[in-house]
């Protein structure tokens, strides 16, 4: 299918597709998600998805696959400075897709899920989705104060595991009373040490605020507390790569 040129700036869809780019919530207002460039595009097709609109330029028009000239109904080919203006990126892609974001899923109550309690950096959350992604967690609660987890920061960080999730955000904590597997909860203080606890499956592994940690509300709930070792000596870890130790660690119970 041939695409649609467009070489101004101040075309509605181009006003649309920066403001999607670059809002971090614009996302809840159009319903759909901007994929900036050919790893998260790839990412959304290896996944099943098929994206509403494809925008290039006319260099990665023309070097595309007929996979990625064949996913959208519909395609634009814009100037290389139009997509710059488009893309969040230090160097401008040369693709991205409009998806849209399918309907809100509802909490799967014996899945095995990571809650994420307040987390604001977005690198944070977009390399915990990855975790979750590759260690075989199907499911990340956000509770309300957590960056919003389709924003282009957290999507880039999560470098294609959203399309693998059933994501929930926007949750107040007694949404949590719903879930049916236990809670676990990581202390610098209490708790057994992570590699000598036998870890229950399916679980919910609650990560906490970068500097507050889990609200005392979630401790009251924990069904167990969990220590890491850390023999070097330092406070804390930081939370995306505590979740990694711990996720990893329920993988490796099951093995």
């Amino acid at each position: 299918m041939t695409p649609q040129d467009i070489a101004s700036r101040d075309n509605p869809l181009i006003k649309q597709l920066r403001a999607l780019a670059h809002g971090n919530t614009a996302y809840r207002e159009q319903g759909r998600v901007w994929l900036d460039g050919d790893h998260l595009c790839r990412a959304l097709l290896a996944r099943g998805g098929r994206p509403a609109l494809g925008v290039f330029t006319a260099a990665g028009w023309d070097l595309a696959d007929d996979t990625l000239q064949g996913a959208a109904a519909r395609n634009l080919r814009v100037p290389d400075a139009l997509m710059a203006g488009i893309s969040t990126l230090d160097s401008p892609p040369r693709m991205g897709f409009v998806w849209t974001l399918p309907a809100v899923a509802a909490l799967d109550a014996q899945a095995p899920s990571v809650v994420l309690d307040r987390l604001q950096d977005a690198g944070n959350v977009g390399s915990i989705l990855r975790s979750a992604a590759a260690l075989g967690f199907s499911q990340v609660l956000a509770l309300k104060g957590t960056a919003a987890l389709w924003s282009p920061k957290v999507l880039r960080a999560g470098m294609g595991a959203h399309f693998a999730l059933r994501l929930v955000e926007g949750l107040d904590a007694e949404a949590l009373q719903a879930l049916q597997v236990p809670l676990l909860v990581t202390s610098s203080h209490q708790g057994d040490w992570l590699h000598r606890t036998a870890l229950p499956w399916p679980c919910a592994w609650v990560m906490g605020h970068e500097g507050q940690g889990v609200s005392e509300a979630l401790m009251q709930r924990a069904s167990a507390f969990v220590r890491i070792a850390q023999p070097g000596g330092e406070e804390s870890l930081n939370v995306a790569a505590a979740a990694a130790i711990c996720l990893h660690a329920s993988a490796s119970a099951r093995l």
